[in-house]
């Protein structure tokens, strides 16, 4: 009886037993050919790592400023410098200037739980490129030696339509200077740096400076009676940043309420991608004036000034628009309010006196991205004990080179 049941239960618990002890061994096998594997993969980076770290120590683009804003305009030079120190003679196959304006646009849309959809849109102004190292032997590439080297760089900016540096939720608009370097067997060294464009002010566009006009007519029915009507004019549309806004309303109250004439300056920014647009709006300014009592008229003139720091209109680029209102409304108790939106297109200020700028390098000649018949580069590298400071453009705020206001956080279809 007793035999018959040990055999029993070595039927029922060996083989169990046996696939524990192969699953097991099988386990450790596998962790320990993933942990050689692992090790073996530190390694390599680590010595990949530390020999590229004993080659190239440095590689830096800056450029100077021209004016103490740090700012440039259409058909403005960009002169600056590609920096590559070494810690030893080093092979390189290709050095190359790049310089790009851009504009991107992207956002997310979520329908019910599981529907989501990405809208995109770019938009391209300038794609400059240029050699500056090429292979000059017969392996394809090309030796400098142990220190620091500076290769100066000269770009004109195109003098044409060009939107202004921008920053937004959605979008932004963007010119750089960068630079690539090759080596063999090398993943590629990139450096870029932003710079402010600001372009010139646009006098094409329809009614800049022509006289602005709205009328507006309300009944007043809901605790109380009789109708409000409201006539409001500016001298133009375009005005320059700083520069005073001058609007008059002319008020007829002949309601039994009282109104408080109150105007808002605010912006508008759209994004379109994929045939959808995405708006916000954000106020900049607010102001108001006296009460006018019921049964009474009266013309009210108020000057705004135009912020400096506001970011100039943005009309000439398809995927993001940069717009200002004037909103000038009555505020009735109990009632809707009448209003009138006046555009407003904010120009640049006066260009900033310019820095002297040096003569371009010579033998530095540029080439459109692609071209076919790219120009050499002759000039030979030059060679500095010590880096030269340089003013760092300034940092993106929510405008990307303006400061910010609050955020509405609000989406309109319509304005």
């Amino acid at each position: 009886m007793t035999c018959g049941l040990k055999n029993r239960l070595n039927k029922i618990w060996m083989p169990e037993f046996r696939y524990k002890q192969c699953r097991t061994a099988c386990f450790g096998i596998y962790d320990a050919l993933s942990f050689f594997l692992f090790s073996q993969e530190i390694l390599i980076c680590s010595l990949c790592f530390s020999f590229c770290r004993m080659t190239i120590n440095n590689f830096s683009i800056e450029y100077d400023a021209i004016n103490s804003k740090n700012t440039f305009t259409n058909g403005d030079t960009i002169n600056g410098r590609i920096i590559v120190e070494t810690s030893k003679e080093t092979k390189i196959q290709s050095l190359v200037f790049i310089a790009q304006g851009r504009a991107q646009v992207v956002w997310h849309e979520h329908y019910g739980q599981y529907a989501h959809y990405v809208y995109w849109a770019n938009e391209k102004y300038y794609d400059v490129k240029h050699h500056i190292l090429r292979e000059a032997r017969q392996d394809g590439t090309e030796v400098i030696g142990k220190g620091r080297h500076v290769f100066p760089f000269s770009f004109q900016i195109p003098d044409s339509k060009i939107p202004s540096s921008f920053k937004g939720r959605e979008g932004k608009i963007v010119h750089k200077v960068k630079a690539e370097l090759k080596q063999s067997m090398k993943l590629t060294k990139k450096a870029k740096t932003h710079f402010t464009f600001v372009s010139k002010a646009d006098m094409d566009i329809p009614g800049l400076m022509e006289p602005q006009h709205g009328a507006k007519d309300k009944s007043v029915k809901v605790f109380g009676s009789g109708s409000i009507s409201m006539d409001v004019h500016t001298k133009r549309m375009g005005y320059k940043q700083g520069e005073d806004l001058q609007v008059t309303v002319e008020i007829n109250n002949r309601s039994s309420r009282s109104v408080k004439p109150k105007f808002v300056l605010y912006d508008k920014r759209s994004f379109f991608a994929q045939g959808r647009r995405r708006v916000h709006t954000n106020e900049i300014l607010k102001d108001e004036v006296e009460i006018l009592e019921s049964s009474n008229k009266e013309t009210v003139t108020k000057v705004i000034t135009i912020p400096r720091e506001l970011p100039p209109s943005i009309t000439n680029c398809s995927i993001i628009k940069l717009e200002y209102r004037l909103k000038v409304y009555l505020d009735v108790k109990y009632a809707s309010d009448p209003e009138i939106k006046i555009p407003v297109v904010v120009l640049p200020h006066s260009k900033a006196p310019d820095v002297k700028q040096p003569p371009p390098t010579a033998g530095f000649g540029f080439e459109v991205f692609g071209g076919p018949n790219p120009a050499p580069w002759n000039g030979a590298p030059q060679q500095q004990p010590a880096p030269r400071p340089i003013d760092p453009p300034p940092t993106y705020g929510a405008y990307a080179v303006y400061p910010s206001y609050p955020d509405s956080g609000k989406y309109q279809d319509a304005l």
